[in-house]
Parts: C-alpha cells; sequence; structure tokens
C-alpha cells in the first residue's frame, strides 16, 4: 500500500455542519471520504487517520473541506491560499 503525502483537497471551502454537543465525530483529514466531512474509511492505507472529536456544543461548525487547516477539523481559511 501506499502512503499518500498530500490529503486530496474534499473542495476549497468549509463544510457547514450542524452538530450535537457530547457527541464524537471523525473529521475526514485524506479528503477521499465519499461522506465529507467526515471519514467512511478511505483513508485505509493512505497513511491519514481521521481526526476524532467530540462537539462541545450543539450549533453549526465549520470543518475544513481543503483538509490544510492547522486546526483540524475546524476550517482556519488555508483554502484561500490553495
Amino acid at each position: 500500500m501506499s502512503e499518500q503525502r498530500e490529503p486530496h483537497i474534499a473542495q476549497k471551502s468549509p463544510y457547514a455542519v450542524e452538530l450535537e454537543a457530547g457527541k464524537q465525530y471523525f473529521w475526514c483529514a485524506c479528503g477521499l471520504s465519499k461522506n465529507q466531512p467526515f471519514c467512511d474509511g478511505s483513508h485505509k492505507g493512505t497513511g491519514f487517520s481521521p481526526t476524532g472529536f467530540t462537539a462541545e456544543k450543539s450549533g453549526t461548525v465549520y470543518l475544513c473541506g481543503c483538509k490544510h487547516t492547522a486546526k483540524p477539523p475546524y476550517c482556519d481559511g488555508t483554502h484561500t491560499k490553495l
């Protein structure tokens, strides 16, 4: 299996998603998931692993779509420089 060096850019904008407080989520870090921005296991063999996190509060958050954020899983605007 070959390791991917850079994540695939799923989209050059964030994903606005509704999260539920206290629930655990797994953000796709490789960019290959068909269930963006969440992991569906497509990272297997790429060298990437999903980023697990628990929502602190319920509501809309903006998760990174370009997969190059410095603050995973959240968008930090990096997509504007790609």
